[in-house]
């Protein structure tokens, strides 16, 4: 039976321009369906645009276009904005897709016919930029808590899910399961609001018609969360299954999410999923917001990150690198275009970069280009082989985890062991005593097969550099597998290795 691996971004919100934000959550989940596909596993990776709703429906309008024709254009910009960054995307769900809207009515139909959907009346305060609905105690200032704008009193007949009812089901399962909810502060949050008390949730609209009417009722369209969340059974085939892959991928080993939208995906979709008898996905984990140069991003200080220009000037696997190397996933970050020149140079031109032209400028000096026998094993090569070992473990963990950074650091302290091993070994001062030239040839294989497991290991996070490194170490077809090539001593002896020109130039600060 192969190991499945199934991973998701939330799908993106058509009224919006992809920002920095976007690109950081389906970057990470491109890197981890990468790694696991590096380990051998079968990965499902989602992503896609949610294209109905109230806010949809009223920009449409305000441009003259349809609704459809809004999401058909917005949908592109996303798409485009993924193949620049190299995102390696198993399938792209749109919420306006037919294959959805079949799996959102069937998901509402059994949840009907068990009882658990009702009509009723609903009258709240409500908040059309973020579609939510308010209780009077919940306003701030009579404002919306989440975005600070104002509200509107709404009455109106509304289809209602039995929310309250799932309450002590929900908080058994996220006890106990510790790893449901990560990290750790997002659980403590969730727990306490469960324990507030659930009450039933509205879940169709009358006062607009962009989205799915209900079933036999088409008064009303279906709330645009029911709508959205279903993305994550719909795209693998919910419910006919014709291809086998809701079977084989749900339920999902992780949906990755921004911090904003916690309460949907482990409060609604978990009890949409226990109404219907559908397993609950085994792991949502929820990454911090970034702010740009210590100011939060917003359209009206003109300070959003366009991801498109990031790359246009400094390239994709610098920024796929900085992304996940620069915070810790699950907590905020700022993100500033010093920093990011800083890591370029400092991480990626010095250590990165340096390392590979070092060895290989050296090997084309002392050996004519062609990878020489390591002989005897002295003290420095055990323990650069020993540390290799380890860090390819260390990567195994952290990636487990989520914890990006951390396997980036992991990575770099060997590549730095590497620059370091130079130092000690001197090849310069080897090479001028042929008697040595047993200990030299030694010094260069483990240099470059040093470079060979850094290059499988980076490939995750920058997919084009992995493969640059393994082309020069003498791969036609470059194989980034890590496994059954994550242990030493695979570079054959022989091989003729190219002389790398700098990875990454230096970038001239002003």
């Amino acid at each position: 039976m192969d190991k499945t691996f199934y991973i998701t971004t939330p799908i993106y919100y058509v009224n919006d321009v992809p920002h920095i934000g976007h690109a950081y959550t389906t970057v990470a989940c491109d890197v981890l369906a990468r790694y696991k596909k590096a380990r051998g596993c079968k990965v499902f990776f989602l992503t896609g645009t949610d294209e109905h709703g109230q806010k949809v429906e009223k920009a449409a309008i305000a441009q003259g276009e349809t609704p459809l024709e809004l999401a058909d254009r917005v949908m592109q910009r996303f798409q485009g904005l993924w193949e620049k960054l190299n995102i390696d995307n198993t399938d792209f769900i749109r919420t306006s897709q037919e294959r959805h809207k079949n799996g959102v009515r069937h998901l509402f139909e059994i949840i009907q016919a068990k009882g658990d959907i009702y009509l009723g009346e609903y009258e709240d305060w409500y908040c059309t930029p973020c579609e939510t609905f308010w209780t009077e105690t919940q306003l701030m200032d009579g404002n919306c808590p989440d975005c600070g704008r104002p509200t509107d009193k709404l009455k109106e007949e509304s289809y209602f899910f039995r929310m309250s009812k799932y309450q002590d089901a929900l908080l058994e399962h996220i006890e106990k399961n510790p790893d449901f909810i990560q990290p750790r502060t997002r659980r403590n949050e969730i727990i306490s609001f469960i324990r507030e008390g659930l009450r039933d949730l509205s879940i169709s609209r009358t006062t607009f018609s962009w989205g799915i009417p209900v079933p036999d009722n088409d008064k009303h369209v279906i709330y645009v969360w029911f709508d959205a969340l279903s993305n994550y059974i719909t795209a693998l085939g919910y419910p006919d299954d014709t291809d086998g892959n809701f079977e084989r991928f749900w339920p999902a080993d992780v949906h990755v999410i921004g911090k904003d939208i916690l309460r949907f995906h482990t409060v609604y979709w978990p009890t949409f999923l226990l109404a219907a008898g559908i397993p609950l996905p085994k792991k949502v984990f929820a990454h911090g917001w970034w702010t740009v140069e210590g100011q939060k991003m917003s359209k009206s200080l003109r300070n959003v990150v366009e991801p498109n220009m990031l790359v246009d000037k400094y390239g994709v696997d610098p920024i796929r690198y900085f992304l996940l190397r620069e915070v810790p996933f699950g907590l905020d970050g700022d993100f500033s275009h010093a920093a990011l020149v800083h890591r370029i140079n400092s991480d990626l031109a010095n250590d990165l970069g340096n390392l590979l032209s070092r060895t290989t400028s050296m090997l084309h000096k002392y050996f004519g280009g062609i990878l020489p026998e390591a002989a005897e094993e002295a003290d420095l090569d055990t323990a650069l082989k020993s540390r290799a070992a380890t860090t390819v473990k260390e990567v195994d963990r952290h990636m487990e985890d989520l914890a990006f950074n951390k396997a980036l650091m992991a990575i770099w302290e060997l590549i730095r062991a590497g620059n370091k091993y130079i130092d000690e070994t001197t090849p310069w001062a080897l090479a001028k005593d042929e008697n040595q030239r047993p200990r030299l040839g030694s010094v260069m294989y483990n240099l470059l097969e040093l470079q060979r497991l850094t290059a499988l290991l980076i490939a995750p996070f920058m997919p084009e550099t992995g493969e640059k490194i393994l082309s020069t170490l003498g791969q036609d077809k470059p194989d980034t597998r890590l496994e059954g090539q994550d242990s030493w001593g695979l570079l054959v002896p022989g091989t003729a290795i190219a002389k790398a020109p700098p990875l990454f130039p230096r970038i001239e600060t002003e």
